[in-house]
């Protein structure tokens, strides 16, 4: 690794201790009250959460593992992201009753729509437990070490009494040099209650996807349900609204820079604690890899998404999904780039190095083995985003697994019903033709851009992406997988208990399937010439980079640590903020429905704007929505720091009062998972006086506000 020192030494402990000052993902029981209040709270730590009596974490939730929402009336109402219940909406689309076009809004409980398969978890409590996990670990090694602790945690989590509806998950914190106990109670009867259309709730769409200034009303609204006795229960038609410990309160008051904010919700995942070497990897060598792969899958969906309808309902969930971490993955290399991450952590390990010179083997060891895996990583992220945008080969990895457990008798009756019920949820939403436009262009991707021995033999014909097409275009037609063959009297898309009614017919079906074994020599070549290096070396990296978190930890005592996110509930808090992202550009805290107008384009994918709403603006209806400039705002950024599962997440002020809705990142910062960095970090969130105008104004729907507790 070249190692350019590009930061003034006299700049890096100022620019680490404002790093220090607003980054962080804090576990709820281990909060810096004093550093909190000392930027603007007013409540306390306790209010925020508390095992023993009601708080804010009892309006908190994980909504159907992904996203965060939140409680916001006695009566379960829930609120997280339009794009958190996208596929809610879509499941409830048709051509006909087009829910992502017009939207949906219930005009009484009654008229709320069911959601089979979707829950919420609730965080009961939270307990450290390291000593009963490390428990007579010391001294051991892999594979013993993972043993043990696993071990130790089944025995911890069997010693817990909870209720039946209780759950216990054990997590590590600090790449395990840490572990937590969370208490969890599953709610599974989770109804939709409302959504604005596309239009509003995913304006902008992939052009303003992570990109300030932002004009989107990213949200939609649930509502819990329980049994008579307040406690979860599956769906049922007797079941009631569930009653919170606790509901948010709404702020509609005016927002002003600098004002205290904080961010309550489920992070995703980040790796703050890498070396220099391993964030310029992923700077150079894995994030560029991943974008080449879909850019080439969402530019071939986008060109039929655009002209067809029917392709537009059945792809807008995976599109979106896919085009998330895409456009991400784009700000975080630059991001990476112009905020000089390589150069900052090679200054910090020099710093470490100083102070404890141990760390210099650990380092040099790290070093090693990254460059030494850097081939075997890059066809990593290679094959795996293309078998994951190329749905066809998707597939035929859910066949070949099924194979494979078939043949080694783990198939029982429970798991081939998970498995065709998954399956007739994929094609559900699958166009073989269309996706056989996209394998085709992946395959000539992968063959030119992955070097030569990581390739199966004669895989360099699909090299030119023209004649692929046609040619894979008939693979499909004679492929089972597809559905477009039948087997044993039926089709897998139209008839999959038909089609799988003789097991062994099937099996030898598959295996002279041409999609089938197109995937087979892809998947077997991977794990001859790649994933065994690949893993192994990972395994090596994961153990020392275990160690180097704690030499951090035990070195550095000026800087406080917290632990990556990993989807565990966490607090973060910062300021209403602006920024300056570039030379010459500035940008406000606060847009508003002027903004919409203006990026308004008629019949627009992306920005078309509902006449109701351009109604509204003209007449300048805002009701009690508009803030001191008149208008109704609309978003606002701040200092938080969150990540993917953030999205749906509670912004409260100094006083816990819901104030926004997070739902994204400034484009410029998108790098914060890796290297947070408060010049250019902001988190977007829609402004509680946008959602609740276009609940009352827009969808005619007060009766939801009214269950509502408004701050004014």
């Amino acid at each position: 690794m070249t190692k350019k020192i590009l930061l003034s030494v006299f700049l890096l402990p100022a620019a680490m201790a404002f790093a220090q000052q607003y980054g962080g993902m804090w576990i709820p029981i281990e909060l810096n009250e004093k550093e909190m209040k000392d930027l603007g709270m007013k409540i306390s730590a306790k209010d925020i959460f508390n095992p023993q009596k009601p708080s804010i974490k009892d309006a908190v939730v994980q909504f159907n593992g992904g996203c965060t929402a939140e409680i916001i009336s006695p009566k379960g109402l829930l609120l997280t992201n339009h794009h958190c219940g996208f596929g809610q909406i879509q499941a409830h689309s048709t051509v006909q009753n087009d829910l992502l076009s017009n939207g949906f809004w219930a005009k009484n409980t009654q008229g709320e729509l069911p959601n089979p398969g979707v829950k919420v978890d609730f965080i009961v409590d939270i307990k450290e437990v390291t000593d009963q996990i490390l428990e007579g670990t010391d001294n051991l090694t892999e594979p013993e070490l993972t043993k043990r602790i696993n071990n130790n945690i089944e025995v911890y989590k069997n010693a817990q009494k909870i209720e039946s509806y209780q759950s216990i998950m054990v997590k590590p914190m600090y790449y395990g040099n840490k572990y937590y106990a969370y208490t969890i109670e599953t709610y599974k009867d989770i109804r939709l209650v409302g959504a604005p259309p596309q239009s509003i709730g995913k304006f902008g769409s992939d052009t303003d996807n992570w990109v300030w200034p932002r004009h989107t009303g990213d949200f939609s609204m649930f509502r819990i349900y329980a049994d008579k006795n307040n406690r979860p229960a599956e769906y049922s038609k007797d079941n009631v609204p569930y009653v919170p410990k606790h509901y948010l309160p709404v702020s509609i008051k005016d927002k002003n820079e600098n004002d205290f904010t904080f961010v309550f919700g489920f992070p995703g995942k980040t790796t703050e604690y890498l070396p220099a070497v391993g964030v310029e990897k992923i700077m150079k060598d894995i994030d560029p890899a991943r974008i080449a792969v879909r850019d080439v899958a969402l530019k071939t969906l986008d060109e039929k998404m655009r002209v067809d309808n029917e392709t537009r309902i059945k792809y807008a969930s995976k599109y979106a999904s896919v085009a998330n971490y895409w456009k991400k993955w784009i700000g975080e290399v630059e991001g990476l780039k112009k905020s000089n991450a390589v150069e900052k952590k090679v200054m910090y390990e020099g710093s470490l190095v100083a102070k404890n010179p141990e760390i210099k083997n650990t380092l040099d060891q790290l070093n090693k083995l990254y460059n030494d895996q850097a081939p075997y990583a890059l066809n990593n992220a290679y094959f795996t985003e293309v078998v994951r945008n190329a749905e066809t080969l998707k597939l035929a990895g859910d066949y070949y697994d099924f194979v494979a457990s078939v043949e080694a008798g783990r198939m029982d009756e429970k798991e081939l019903t998970k498995l065709k019920t998954k399956l007739t949820s994929f094609y559900k939403d699958y166009s073989a033709e269309l996706d056989a436009k996209v394998t085709a262009k992946l395959l000539a991707l992968y063959a030119n851009k992955t070097a030569p021995q990581f390739l199966p033999a004669g895989f360099s014909k699909y090299k030119d992406e023209s004649p692929n097409i046609p040619v894979i275009e008939d693979m499909s037609k004679n492929s089972i997988i597809t559905g477009r063959a039948a087997v044993n009297g039926g089709t897998l898309t139209a008839d999959i208990d038909k089609a799988f009614s003789n097991q062994d017919k099937l099996i030898k079906t598959l295996k002279k399937d041409p999609i089938y074994q197109l995937y087979v020599s892809m998947k077997e070549t991977y794990m001859k010439t790649a994933d065994p290096q690949y893993t192994s070396m990972q395994a090596k990296i994961d153990a020392l980079q275990k160690k180097f978190m704690a030499q951090q930890m035990q070195t550095d005592k000026d800087r406080k640590f917290f632990p990556d996110a990993n989807s565990t509930l966490r607090v973060t808090y910062g300021k209403v903020k602006g920024s300056t992202p570039r030379d010459a550009v500035s940008y406000g805290y606060q847009t508003h429905l002027a903004g919409v107008m203006e990026k308004y384009v008629p019949g627009d994918y992306e920005f078309d704007v509902p006449k109701k709403l351009i109604d509204l603006y003209n007449k300048k209806d805002f009701g009690n929505y508009k803030d001191k400039t008149g208008d109704v705002p609309v978003g606002f950024t701040a200092t938080n720091h969150t990540t993917g599962g953030n999205s749906g997440s509670p912004a409260l002020d100094a006083n816990g009062n819901l104030v926004g809705l997070n739902f994204d990142r400034q484009w410029e910062g998108t790098m914060s998972d890796i290297n947070y960095d408060p010049r250019f970090s902001r988190n977007i969130m829609v402004d509680t006086k946008y959602i609740l105008f276009i609940i009352e104004k827009f969808a005619d729907s007060k009766w939801l506000v009214d269950e509502m507790k408004i701050i004014k």
